[in-house]
């Protein structure tokens, strides 16, 4: 997942340093509650543990070219759900920036928009968690049905970020390329949430991990 390098020039570019500095925000405020929660070490457990991941996503899993960006299966979903909202974030980020420094450094000007993209909807999913999954159920015990709306309502938002930039940069021009990346995104949506199901299916059989400081609190333990 990136803005292809020259779909948005010149001043347009400062609106995705000003959208991830806002992502920034709510990353920082996720990271101090979590760290007065769970303290130092399980923060950086969990969040070294989401960017090992998102470099595997990004750069090891199969991502194609389709309309106006690249296909991947990104499973923020996954890292939310199992590790914890300020760890996804901090690996999302870091582990874009570390893919852009290792093996894509001309994705690196585009990096404000391109984490907007994966951060935006990770707080637009925490939002829903809070509405949909009952204060009295573990993550471990969620439905195929809540599963389902949480992947689409991440992948669904990651969709829309895209094409918003690709129209902020390029235009209506860029609606069939829009239409095309976005319909084979829905792939995507289909297989994250059976891999959320797989995962959680997994830890709820490794029952030892309960109160771990490698797992989200809220994974085996009902708010």
């Amino acid at each position: 997942m990136h803005i292809e390098p020259g779909l948005v020039n010149g001043a347009k570019m400062a609106l995705g340093a000003v959208t991830a500095a806002g992502a920034a925000t709510a990353a920082l405020k996720a990271s101090w509650d979590d760290l007065n929660a769970r303290g130092l070490l399980s923060l950086l457990a969990r969040s070294a543990m989401a960017t090992a991941a998102t470099l595997v996503m990004f750069e090891v899993l199969p991502h194609h070219p389709v309309g106006i960006s690249e296909v991947h299966l990104i499973l923020g979903s996954s890292l939310f759900l199992i590790l914890g909202l300020a760890p996804a974030a901090i690996g999302l980020a870091t582990g874009l920036l570390l893919q852009g420094l290792l093996f894509a450094p001309f994705d690196l000007p585009q990096y404000g928009m391109n984490v907007t993209t994966l951060l935006a909807p990770l707080f637009g999913l925490a939002w829903l968690a809070r509405r949909i999954v009952a204060p009295g159920t573990a993550y471990v015990d969620l439905s195929y049905a809540q599963v389902l709306k949480m992947s689409f309502a991440y992948q669904g938002g990651v969709v829309a970020w895209v094409a918003f930039w690709a129209f902020w940069g390029q235009g209506a021009a860029m609606l069939p390329g829009a239409l095309a990346f976005g319909a084979a995104y829905l792939i995507v949506v289909l297989i994250e949430p059976v891999v959320d199901l797989a995962l959680l299916w997994g830890a709820r059989r490794l029952r030892g991990l309960e109160g771990s400081a490698l797992v989200a609190d809220r994974l085996h333990r009902a708010a």
